[in-house]
This record gives C-alpha cells, structure tokens and sequence, in this order.
C-alpha cells in the first residue's frame, strides 16, 4: 500500500483531507527528512495498521534506516511520556511537578538525525497525543535550537493532517 492508494481511499465527504495532505507532503519548509520522520512518527501515534503501513512504505523509501529507527523511538517514547506528563499537569496538584520522572529518555539525537529533528517529531506526536507539557518543551528546544516557528507550524499541520487520514480511513473501514 502506498500513500497514493491511502488518498484513493479518501471518501468524497473529506476532499480537504486528499487536498492538505498532498500540500503537506509538498511542503518546502522541512528537509524530506523532517517531514519524512514526522510522518512516520505520526502514523505510529495513530494507531491506524492501515495508515502505518503505508506511511512506512513510503518512508522507507525516502529516509535512511537510522531515521527510519529514530521516528518509531521517537513514536515509543512520546507514547509513554505525553501520557505521563499530560496526567500530571491535569491532576492539577503542584506538588506532582517536584516528583522525578524516573523515565528513560534515550533518544534525543542519533547520528544522521539531528536533536531538532526529534523534538520536531516530538512536538507533532505531542499535538496528535494532546500533551500540552510536552508540546511546550519540545517547541521551547526548537526554538532554543533556531527553529522557526513556520517550521514548528509546518510539523504541527503534518500531525494534523496525518490523525485525520487515519481516523477518516478507520471510520470508513468500520463501514457505517
């Protein structure tokens, strides 16, 4: 399966769907392994087979193994710390802040794969998983690093787009 047939799946009802993900996918704004790696990191976070196997189709066609592993590290860990940083900001309880994480955080950068590349990622698996924490400090290292915020709005509208072909695929799929 490919990204092409993904689009030939996309139901009439959902044409804006088809038109942003081909402008997302044009993009100038990222390298074709940024856009490449969020996309992939995306999928994953989707949960969608049909979307992930596509995506990773694809993907492999265009990045190299090392950044292939450095999304799906990427997809893991924000899997496991969006859920435990979003929890903790909407308990509300000041004093969850001061108790340590006591999570693993390995990969931050990977040679070929730049540490802006992973919080890249991270910032658009945070907007699919909705962690407003993670979001924050991921967009914060980017910018620290010189990111623009046209490339940080740039991964955003790629998590947006990719959540929405995998829930639309999915929906269509359960046939109702």
């Amino acid at each position: 399966m490919s990204i092409e047939t993904l689009k030939a799946a996309v139901p009439p009802y959902a044409r804006d769907l088809r038109l942003n993900l081909d402008s997302v996918l044009a993009t100038d704004l990222l390298s074709e392994q940024q856009l490449w790696g969020a996309v992939l990191a995306c999928a994953m976070t989707t949960r969608s087979a049909t979307v992930i196997r596509a995506v990773a189709a694809e993907a492999g066609d265009r990045l190299k193994p090392e950044a292939i592993e450095a999304a799906k590290a990427v997809a893991s860990r924000m899997a496991i710390h969006n859920i435990y940083f979003r929890a903790k900001h909407l308990i509300g309880d000041e004093a969850f802040e001061g108790l340590p994480a006591r999570l693993r955080r390995q990969v931050s950068s990977t040679p070929g794969v730049g540490a802006a590349d992973v919080e890249a990622w991270s910032v658009a698996v945070s907007a699919i998983t909705g962690c407003g924490v993670c979001l924050e400090s991921h967009e914060r290292s980017l910018r620290g690093a010189g990111v623009s915020r046209e490339v940080v709005d740039e991964v955003l509208r790629v998590a947006a787009v990719v959540h929405a072909l995998a829930v639309t695929l999915d929906a269509e799929a359960a046939s109702f």
